[in-house]
């Protein structure tokens, strides 16, 4: 697993969506807070998403996007799920652009401690064990996730998946290794920041259904 960072994510702060009001509620799930989007429409969706988010946490655009996933295509609602895997401590946006020694060294504390994938990959199963307990009528899971959640994405997709198919979202640290382990259907949708090299070497590797677009223009 390769520690490169992509460079929408060391360089890019959040878009604020200013003004958003989250419909969901927040649970406490394995002792994370956890946003559910089920608390406005649809607890009887049989079909729920994890959602992994980037490393600025519960950021109002991540909320409206995780809300937008749950009740966007009425025929296909979805019950969407989103742990605070940094149990309330995410990369502080002071520290970007990482253009001195001081923010460099927060940011690359921050994804050895934090944000290192196993200490999240360990805790997906619990979450979803949980989930499941209080919500039996979900009958299967997807993923997705957003710059660092790409990779927790990628190494969550490899053999023995509880997931059904995944998607990332201009994911950070793509590494060719990922690709041949996942084995279920996955969407990537790379940006502008993204390496093209890297991404394309990862395409090459996968042998499932996939889809891959690149989205070149920022919004």
């Amino acid at each position: 697993m390769t520690s490169t960072q992509s460079k929408a994510c060391c360089t890019v702060p959040p878009v604020v969506a200013e003004g958003y009001k989250e419909k969901g509620e927040y649970l406490t799930i394995e002792g994370m807070k956890t946003y559910a989007t089920q608390n406005s429409g649809p607890k009887t969706a049989k079909s729920a998403i994890l959602n992994v988010y980037d490393i600025f946490g519960f950021f109002p655009q991540t909320l409206q996007g995780a809300d937008i996933l749950a009740h966007a295509d009425q025929d296909h609602q979805y019950q969407v799920f989103m742990p605070d895997f940094f149990d309330g401590k995410p990369a502080d946006i002071s520290w970007y652009p990482p253009d001195n020694e001081e923010k460099g060294k927060k940011l690359g504390e921050f994804f050895n401690t934090l944000a290192a994938p196993p200490k999240t990959l360990e805790r997906i199963p619990k979450v979803l064990k949980a989930i499941q307990a209080e919500r039996p009528e979900i009958k299967e899971w997807a993923i997705v996730g957003f710059c660092w959640g790409g990779k927790i994405v990628n190494l969550v997709s490899q053999e023995g998946t509880l997931f059904k198919a995944a998607a990332a979202c201009h994911p950070a640290m793509v590494d060719a290794k990922d690709a041949p382990g996942i084995t279920i259907p996955y969407a990537m949708f790379p940006s502008k920041d993204e390496s093209k090299e890297d991404v394309e070497a990862w395409e090459k590797g996968l042998k499932v259904k996939n889809v891959v677009k690149w989205w070149p223009v920022s919004f």
